[in-house]
């Protein structure tokens, strides 16, 4: 069954094509149709077009296709294109006319639009949970270990003096950038398409204001033709937000894997977070952070192929659209995973105690030392001259503890101000 089917045939070949793996990536939108079919019921009653018993009817068959949906029990099989003919096809087969009557006032068009606008905000909403659960666990270890110093590198050369509490903060307030973008994220998909039907809005007495607060939108989509072109947008913007949480996981887990090695040697993971060698028996590898590292590199792509399927479209519908589910569905479930993962594993990490006690790390000190010149009086210039003259001819005398005190320096973290921000942008 295929919701625009009159009758004729298709051919094998071009419904293989055209409908591509629709049935398996749409399960995830089930719920969500029944749900806006649930809305549309009523809206439909409203204006005349569904009696009462009719609606009553349909909303309780819709009501056990969700929890079906939530249970993993629905299903969409050959004989139906997509979630939204399976779903009619089972309220035409058990409630006969009223379910022939629920596509009134509506297109496919408008259907995706909504499922994947209902989707995207819990999607959206359940990353703004993991990552302030996330960022939780990094400020704890952040407090934990916030006079555990590190070395601080540029150009992978020994800098300055950093500590864990440093690094651990850094990222964590790396991902208040991130909750701001999923924010914003949400705020595009927060609208209701639905109504435009197939983009230029329908000739039936719609109430589109009704269906916008029975789903929950915070506002309308109003211009049927702006809602169209939603499509792509709405998908895209998600995937920069989405890249942008990546990008944190990613490079957070590469400093992992680098301070892993024995060569950097700072901290360990226990062994049940690590992976062994097929013939290598001491080897203990950081195999969850690369992938996490590799899933979210991949993740980061993302925005750029929903640009190059929809940057060259018109306005209306073109079937192009698509194809962003095969990207982006898959995408959303790899970020959860890493995100859950990295949140398991994070707990776990162990920081090691006096690794600026090697001497290799007594040039980390050379500006706090070039800096107490300057407070005793030296001109800056002078005074960098003279720890240059130090360093060359081996006399130069590391300092044994760090007195930094601006905000977000080692001594001075701010981590309840960091907190607060968190609590402001979430």
């Amino acid at each position: 069954m295929k919701l625009w089917e009159k009758g004729i045939p298709t051919d094998k070949q071009i419904e293989h094509f055209t409908v591509g793996n629709d049935r398996e990536l749409d399960l995830v939108l089930a719920k969500y149709d029944a749900l806006g079919s649930i809305a549309h019921a009523k809206m439909l009653h409203q204006i005349g077009l569904l009696t009462e018993e009719e609606t009553d009817s349909l909303v309780l068959a819709l009501e056990d296709i969700i929890v079906d949906a939530e249970k993993g029990e629905f299903e969409i099989d050959e004989s139906f294109e997509d979630v939204h003919s399976k779903i009619e096809y089972l309220l035409t087969t058990k409630l006969g006319d009223a379910g022939k009557k629920i596509h009134t006032a509506r297109s496919r068009n408008d259907q995706v639009l909504v499922d994947v606008n209902l989707y995207l905000k819990d999607v959206v909403t359940e990353f703004k949970s993991q990552v302030k659960t996330l960022f939780d666990l990094l400020m704890e270890s952040a407090d934990k270990y916030q006079n555990v110093l590190l070395p601080g590198y540029t150009h992978l050369q020994i800098a300055m003096p950093s500590s864990f509490g440093m690094w651990f903060s850094a990222y964590a307030e790396t991902l208040i950038d991130d909750i701001t973008m999923l924010n914003a994220a949400l705020k595009i998909v927060d609208q209701n398409p639905l109504g435009s039907a197939a983009g230029y809005g329908s000739s039936f007495p719609i109430n589109r204001t009704f269906t916008t607060e029975e789903l929950g939108f915070e506002t309308l989509k109003y211009n049927s033709v702006a809602a169209q072109m939603s499509r792509g947008k709405s998908e895209k913007t998600v995937a920069f937000a989405m890249s942008s949480v990546a990008a944190t996981l990613a490079k957070f887990s590469m400093d992992v894997c680098l301070y892993m090695s024995q060569n950097f040697d700072f901290i360990t993971l226990p062994a049940h977070l690590t992976t062994g060698s097929s013939i290598m028996p001491h080897k203990k590898n950081p195999d969850v952070f690369e992938l996490i590292r590799g899933k979210c590199n991949k993740i980061q792509a993302l925005p750029y192929e929903i640009t190059l399927i929809t940057n060259n479209l018109p306005s209306g519908y073109h079937r192009d659209l698509q194809l962003l589910k095969e990207g982006l569905f898959p995408a959303i479930q790899n970020l959860k995973a890493c995100l859950d993962i990295a949140i398991f594993s994070i707990k776990d990490i162990k920081v090691k105690d006096n690794i600026l006690a090697d001497k290799k790390y007594d040039y980390l000190f050379t500006v706090d030392t070039l800096n107490e010149m300057v407070v005793a009086g030296m001109p800056f210039r002078d005074a960098y001259k003279a720890v240059a003259e130090q360093l060359e001819n081996g006399t130069f005398q590391s300092p044994t503890a760090t007195k930094h005190t601006h905000e977000g320096s080692i001594n001075n973290l701010c981590l309840e101000e960091i907190k607060a921000k968190m609590k402001l942008a979430f």
